[in-house]
């Protein structure tokens, strides 16, 4: 049985899970369960700290896990990431009161403050930087404020907190991160059932990004209406009833449905008809 480590709480909690209801998963109703057998699929699932699953599961103890790219790069556990999800993205970045640095070089002899003590330790030392890191959990924008350090490093999103606290962003961004799937460091590659679940996860991220379109067209014009929708591979063209007519069905990327139909209506096609597609395997 392939055993899974989910996130409980915070922002990647509620997409994993609904990612894998999606995916054909059986999934807790409660939120105080902490495991969860799904017997026809044959997974077990574990529902832990997000900070604790690259620890699980560079142990071992767990087969895979979903967790946020910065909170294994934190960890230091022997896990590797093996797929990016598409949700819970977010930028790890310094910010300082102005006038204090202007980058990671301008750093040394300072403290640091933040939730990622590991991310930061690692990437001062790539740049050759001797800095004081304290590790503080949350609101670490007071940090500046109460005298503990002279920089913060925190996930930002808007900026807002952090420009309503009187700092500024400085230097390039620490790591651009969001929701993976990762695995212990070394595990086999060909286990089946991590080839299975990948796949599922796969799908349903081409799901969400695709739809699927029909529509009808004069078959003179079908290379021109193609070019505009050319699918995966290529599209299914099918020929109607009426006499110099076929319909065509592909998928298009879903954000770019309205002007593909639009451009399709003005090239002639009737009947266009766009359906979204809840799983698939290509």
């Amino acid at each position: 049985m392939l055993r899974i480590a989910v996130p409980n709480k915070g922002s990647l909690s509620e997409p994993a899970s609904a990612m894998l209801h999606e995916a054909g998963y059986k999934q807790r109703k409660d939120r105080r369960e902490l495991v969860l057998v799904d017997g026809d699929n044959e997974v077990e699932f574990f529902f832990l700290r997000p900070r604790d699953i690259a620890v699980y599961v560079g142990s071992g103890k767990l087969d895979i896990g979903i967790t946020g790219r910065d909170l294994l790069l934190d960890s230091g556990a022997a896990a590797e990431e093996i797929l990016q999800l598409g949700f819970a993205a977010s930028t790890f970045r310094y910010a300082t009161r102005p006038g204090t640095a202007d980058g990671v070089g301008d750093f040394g002899g300072m403290t640091i403050a933040t939730s990622f003590p590991g991310l930061v330790a690692k990437h001062l030392a790539d740049h050759g930087v001797d800095a004081s890191v304290v590790r503080l959990d949350g609101a670490v924008e007071t940090a500046i404020q109460l005298g503990v350090a002279e920089i913060i490093a925190d996930v930002v999103e808007t900026g807002t907190t952090l420009r309503n606290a009187g700092l500024e962003i400085i230097g390039e961004p620490i790591l651009e991160s969001e929701a993976v799937v990762i695995r212990r460091t070394g595990a086999p590659a060909d286990d089946p059932k991590v080839r299975q679940f990948l796949r599922r996860m796969q799908g349903v991220l081409v799901a969400r990004r695709y739809v699927m379109m029909d529509y009808d067209i004069r078959a003179e014009k079908v290379e021109q209406a193609v070019a505009l929708t050319p699918g995966l591979e290529s599209p299914t063209i099918s020929p109607l009833h009426h006499e110099g007519w076929v319909a065509v069905r592909s998928m298009v990327p879903a954000r770019d449905a309205q002007r593909i139909m639009d451009d399709l209506y003005d090239l002639g096609a009737r009947a266009i008809l766009t359906t979204g597609i809840h799983a698939c395997r290509l």
